[in-house]
């Protein structure tokens, strides 16, 4: 598999959980509903939205924007706030809040995604190692 597809591939499924994550705890009574196959249902347009969106930039030259944390949390951002709006009506009663709240959201969980999951988890195994109680190199 060349480079460019598994970057695509990353980014695709990178914007489907991230998005859907975000919607899971943006949409009101996230909790509460967190077993309900139509808050499900929503939360996953959201991010299917999203990753067909962003696997269509990467045949653009914003692409790049990916391999950058920053630019990369940006654009998950703004494209899971149009994937959010297309996906269904906002549950606040205003247009856009909804949208911008989960964008938001997803965009953190992109950076956070970002310093989590670099270098083959390194962070994640060494605070797992340190858990464990084994000397970290």
């Amino acid at each position: 598999m060349t480079s460019d597809w598994k970057l695509r591939a990353k980014v695709f499924i990178q914007r489907f959980w991230q998005p859907t994550s975000a919607c899971m705890t943006c949409m009101p009574g996230s909790w509460g509903n967190l077993m309900s196959a139509a808050h499900w249902t929503l939360a996953l347009q959201t991010g299917l939205v999203t990753a067909i969106l962003a696997l269509l930039l990467t045949f653009t030259p914003a692409a790049r924007l990916f391999r950058n944390r920053w630019g990369n949390a940006l654009v998950v951002g703004l494209l899971t706030m149009f994937g959010d709006a297309f996906s269904h009506a906002d549950h606040y009663g205003t247009r856009w809040v909804e949208p911008v709240l989960t964008g938001l959201v997803s965009g953190l969980l992109a950076l956070a995604g970002s310093y989590v999951f670099e270098d083959r988890a390194r962070r994640l195994r060494a605070a797992w190692a340190r858990v464990r109680g084994k000397r970290v190199s």
